[in-house]
């Protein structure tokens, strides 16, 4: 009787599990074609008190100087790679050996758009093992420019401000397509960290840090990788 009430029981927990890999599959390709309704990033905010402000933009809305400006902040292998910067990875993981109390991370733009989407922020093991998965997916079924908009639609970019128009206007009183490079350096500078570092009034990191972006931004502009994503146009999918 014992075995058999196990089997029962092993028999719902693998129906459970296969309805929540194809629930969580299709809303990979939901969010393939459509903005996510909320994140559990975006619910933490709003119960904290932050508030949620927010206006999702398409790619070709978003202009150019705020992809290149979080490229060059954030990831300038964007282009190349399949969601993960090994060599990055190495070089934080032997920086943060030698620094235990000042954690390099070493998460690309993929990373990230996972993290925001499907997941929530910190964490340990558990949840960087399910960003692992989700990058792999959304590398395989999205397209880099849909990656690249999806994190620049729903990356905290201040206290309760997420995405990039909502930053822009919340900032700068503009369109996201209306940012100068300056501008758009300064939303890019405030990404590690968007509750510390503020864009307005102007913290000193940010000061500090959104010259080094626009010094990076001047740098990989030009690149054929690089140009071919920001180039892209939406309405060729």
């Amino acid at each position: 009787m014992a075995e058999k009430k196990k089997k029962g029981i092993w028999f719902y927990v693998k129906r459970v599990m296969l309805w929540m890999f194809f629930l969580q599959l299709g809303y990979i390709f939901f969010c393939k074609w459509v903005n996510p309704p909320i994140t559990i990033t975006q619910l933490t905010n709003a119960f904290e008190g932050d508030g949620l402000r927010r206006d999702y933009i398409a790619y070709d809305e978003m202009g150019s100087n705020i992809k290149l400006a979080v490229m060059a902040s954030e990831d300038q292998l964007f282009p190349d790679h399949n969601g993960f910067d090994v060599k990055s990875i190495k070089k934080a993981m032997k920086y943060n050996e030698k620094h235990p109390k000042k954690a390099r991370g070493a998460s690309t733009i993929s990373q990230q758009t996972a993290k925001n989407v499907f997941l929530w922020q910190h964490g340990g093991f558990f949840r960087k093992g399910l960003e692992v998965y989700f990058t792999f997916m959304i590398e395989c079924l999205w397209s880099k420019q849909r990656i690249l908009e999806m994190y620049l639609n729903v990356a905290e970019m201040g206290p309760g401000i997420f995405g990039v128009e909502a930053a822009s206007q919340a900032y700068f009183h503009k369109t996201a397509k209306a940012l100068t490079r300056q501008e758009a350096a300064k939303i890019a500078a405030c990404l590690p960290n968007p509750k510390k570092y503020t864009v307005v009034p102007q913290s000193r990191w940010v000061m500090k840090r959104s010259a080094k972006i626009l010094h990076q931004m001047n740098n990989i502009d030009g690149d054929a990788d690089i140009m071919e994503v920001l180039n892209f146009r939406k309405s060729t999918w």
